[in-house]
C-alpha cells in the first residue's frame, strides 16, 4: 500500500525536501506556520493540512523541520499538535536540530500518549544538498521504525545511517556542527589571512584542490565568504549559535573538553549581535574586515 506522508516546516531546508518526495510520485500533506511558503508545495500537488494535528491525522510518516527545540515542542503537544491527531504505529521522523536529551524525553511522551514512534533524523548538507537531494541524515530511534521509513527518507538525501536509540542522531549532528563550526571559523582566518597579505583568497580552493587541505567546505565556503555571497543563505548564524552551545551543553554533561568549539561560538555570537541573527553564518569572513560590518 502506497504510504501517505506529511511535512511540517517548510522553510528553506523543508521546502526543497518536500519538492522531491513530490517528485517521487509520493502522496504528500504539508503545513506551515506562515502558508505562503507552503503555497509553492501545494500548487505542485501537495495538501494543504489545516493544522499538525490534522496532517498527523491523515500521514502514516509524518516529517518535521523546525527552528529549535521550543519549536517542535509546540508543533508536536501544543493546541492542534500533532499528539492530538497522531495514530497509534505511525511514526514522526524530526529532521530538526534539537537537544538530544529534549528528544528522549519527547519521543517517549509521544508514544507514552500516542503510541506513535519518533525518529530522530538531524541532516547535513545545508540547502543545496536538499535541492539536490544528497543531504546525510544521521538517525537516532527503533530499528524496526526505521527501516519503515528508511526508502521515502533515501528519496531526499543519498546517507541515512541509525547511530542508535532516539536522541543517538541528535548526539551525532552535534559531532557534526563542532566539525562544520570549527571549520567555518577556521576557512574564515586563513580566507582573511591570504587577503590580508595580498593573495586573492578567492583562488584558494583551486590552489588547494587534492591537497590534505582540500574539503567541500573550503570549495562551496571560501568562494562564497570572500565573494559576499549571502543569498540565499547557507544557514543563518541563529542555528549555527543554537547548536554549537548545545554542543557545549552535552560536553559539560558528560566532561568532554571542547574549546575550540567555544572559541568558534563566541565567534559567531559576535556575528550575531552585529549582523543579527539572520545573517549568514559564512558572513563570520566579515569580523576580520578592517571595517568589521
Amino acid at each position: 500500500m502506497t504510504m501517505k506522508l506529511g511535512y511540517i516546516g517548510t522553510g528553506l531546508m523543508g521546502a526543497p525536501m518536500s519538492a522531491r518526495l513530490l517528485a517521487a510520485g509520493h502522496d504528500l500533506s504539508v503545513w506551515n506556520r506562515t502558508a505562503s511558503k507552503a503555497q509553492p508545495l501545494v500548487d505542485k500537488g501537495a495538501h494543504l493540512a489545516e493544522g499538525p494535528a490534522d496532517l498527523a491525522s491523515r500521514s502514516d510518516i509524518v516529517f518535521m523541520c523546525l527552528t529549535d527545540t521550543a519549536a517542535v515542542e509546540a508543533a508536536v503537544f501544543g493546541p492542534g499538535g500533532v499528539a492530538e491527531g497522531a495514530r497509534r504505529d505511525t511514526i514522526l521522523v524530526d529532521f530538526s536540530s534539537i537537544q538530544p536529551d529534549a528528544t528522549r524525553q519527547m519521543a517517549a511522551r509521544l508514544r507514552d500518549q500516542t503510541g506513535m514512534h519518533w525518529i530522530d533524523a538531524p541532516v547535513s548538507g545545508g540547502v543545496p544538498g536538499a535541492e539536490a537531494g544528497t543531504l546525510a541524515i544521521m538517525a537516532g530511534g527503533e530499528a524496526v521504525a526505521f527501516e519503515r521509513v528508511e526508502k521515502v527518507v533515501l528519496d531526499m538525501a543519498q546517507r541515512f545511517t541509525l547511530m542508535g536509540p532516539v536522541g543517538a542522531g541528535q548526539t551525532t549532528k552535534l559531532c557534526n556542527q563542532v566539525i562544520v563550526g570549527c571549520t567555518m571559523a577556521v576557512l574564515a582566518e586563513a580566507a582573511r589571512l591570504a587577503t590580508n597579505a595580498g593573495v586573492d583568497a578567492a583562488r584558494l580552493p583551486e590552489a588547494l584542490a587534492g591537497g590534505f587541505a582540500d574539503s567541500k567546505p573550503l570549495q562551496l565556503f571560501v568562494p562564497r565568504m570572500v565573494g559576499a555571497q549571502h543569498e540565499p543563505p547557507l544557514g543563518h548564524v541563529y542555528t549555527m549559535l543554537k547548536d554549537l552551545d548545545s554542543v557545549r551543553d552535552l560536553a559539560r554533561s558528560c566532561a568532554s573538553p571542547v574549546p575550540f568549539t567555544s572559541l568558534a561560538a563566541e565567534q559567531f555570537r559576535l556575528l550575531s549581535a552585529r549582523g543579527g541573527e539572520q545573517a549568514d553564518a559564512l558572513e563570520i569572513f566579515k569580523l576580520s574586515a578592517p571595517s568589521a560590518l
